[in-house]
């Protein structure tokens, strides 16, 4: 509460008026789906303890006042609203003008605004700061002016950000699980429905600890693109012959199997791998249900070395932090988690193995690779909120 004050206190200070509205939108972790969201699969995730906070106010002026302390400190961005029809390359600010055009075609207008944001999510992780951030503004807009969407529509918006925007073919996990998270619960999506099909409870006694190699992605400028292309290429082909199969979603693993001649070799290695995640997402909620923590590890690691071999999205960073895992005690399972091509892994630890699990990998990591990496141990947490302040 102290530290939400003395941000409040900075926004009058920058802006010589009080926040008519204070958002939060939390960042997420994929726990098992990797790529299957905009295959129309199933995905684990869930909303973590870190996120994007935003202080805003309607400003009365003929453009829009953004500052953010850690991303650019000291600097004043300024929008104007009738001049944001492209994104400009590498500018932080292109993820709140998206969220304002993606607004716009639903025929609603956003008036100029002062806006102060502070976020402790890592940039180009695999944690989805960028999906935070619009869908903190989305939430923060949706409370300032009075803005009535459902939330699946909210993390359409996100979404259209990302697709159009920005040109990234993403699909909705990311803003799913930040406008849906549940403190305390993984929840399970379905992307062919667009909905959160039920909430997971994750065993007490265990952590979710995140390492960041420190590899920076950039999803825009990887080969995200590509994959997903190469996802819906194998689909068609399968689909071609059997009708009922729409996306890779509707693949069973026998079935990708049958049809194995029919793609070429790039096609059948990253279906392969959305097949196997839908699949795996659909043993974990089972082993959860039972309780079986064990095999709910083993699926981590199975989903990595799928990652790995089969899609192509590792790094050899990220596939040392997973071997580490395998080497000291207390881990149950550890993956890359998100787009890939750097960015985090995530792992399963027992609760009383785990700060010392965070200084045994820390070490490790460092010694191989001369980087400290940045350990986070996560919360389970809720997803997006705005309230408005007291004038």
């Amino acid at each position: 509460m102290q530290n939400e004050q003395n941000f409040l206190q900075e926004f009058e200070q920058l802006f010589g008026r009080k926040a008519a509205v204070l958002a939060k939108a939390p960042g997420r972790l994929e726990i098992l789906g990797n790529h299957t969201d905009y295959n129309e699969g199933f995905v684990l995730s869930c909303a973590v303890g870190f996120g994007v906070t935003i202080a805003i106010a309607e400003n009365g002026l003929d453009r829009c006042r953004v500052r953010n302390p850690e991303f650019a400190p000291g600097k004043e961005e300024s929008i104007d609203l009738n001049n944001i029809g492209a994104a400009i390359p590498g500018d932080w600010t292109n993820y709140i003008k998206g969220v304002i055009l993606e607004l716009e075609k639903r025929n609603i207008k956003i008036k100029p605004f002062d806006a102060l944001v502070k976020s402790d999510l890592p940039v180009s992780s695999g944690m989805s700061s960028s999906a935070a951030l619009e869908t903190g503004f989305c939430f923060a807009f949706k409370e300032l002016f009075g803005i009535e969407l459902a939330k699946e529509e909210w993390a359409r918006v996100g979404q259209g950000v990302e697709n159009i925007y920005l040109g990234l073919k993403s699909g909705l996990l990311d803003q799913f699980s930040s406008v849906f998270g549940q403190k305390n619960a993984l929840i399970l999506s379905d992307f062919r429905t667009v909905e959160v099909l039920r909430t997971v409870p994750l065993p007490e006694g265990y952590f979710l600890i995140v390492v960041n190699s420190m590899i920076k992605h950039n999803l825009v400028d990887s080969e995200y693109n590509s994959r997903r292309a190469e996802c819906e290429g194998a689909a068609a082909k399968i689909s071609a012959k059997h009708q009922a199969v729409k996306t890779l979603r509707d693949v069973s693993p026998a079935l990708l199997e049958e049809c194995k001649d029919d793609l070429d070799a790039l096609e059948y290695k990253r279906a392969k791998h959305v097949v196997g995640e839908c699949d795996r997402v659909k043993q974990a909620i089972n082993c959860l249900d039972k309780n079986d923590i064990a095999t709910f590890g083993k699926l981590l690691f199975e989903s990595h070395e799928s990652s790995r071999n089969n899609f192509e999205n590792s790094t050899v960073e990220l596939d040392y932090l997973v071997e580490l895992a395998q080497t000291i005690p207390g881990c149950l399972g550890s993956r890359l988690s998100g787009g890939g091509f750097g960015g985090i892994t995530i792992h399963l630890v027992k609760a009383d193995a785990k700060d010392t699990y965070m200084n045994a990998i820390r070490e490790a990591y460092k010694l191989q690779t001369g980087v400290e990496p940045q350990i986070l141990a996560c919360e389970i947490g809720q997803g997006a909120i705005a309230i408005k302040l007291e004038k």
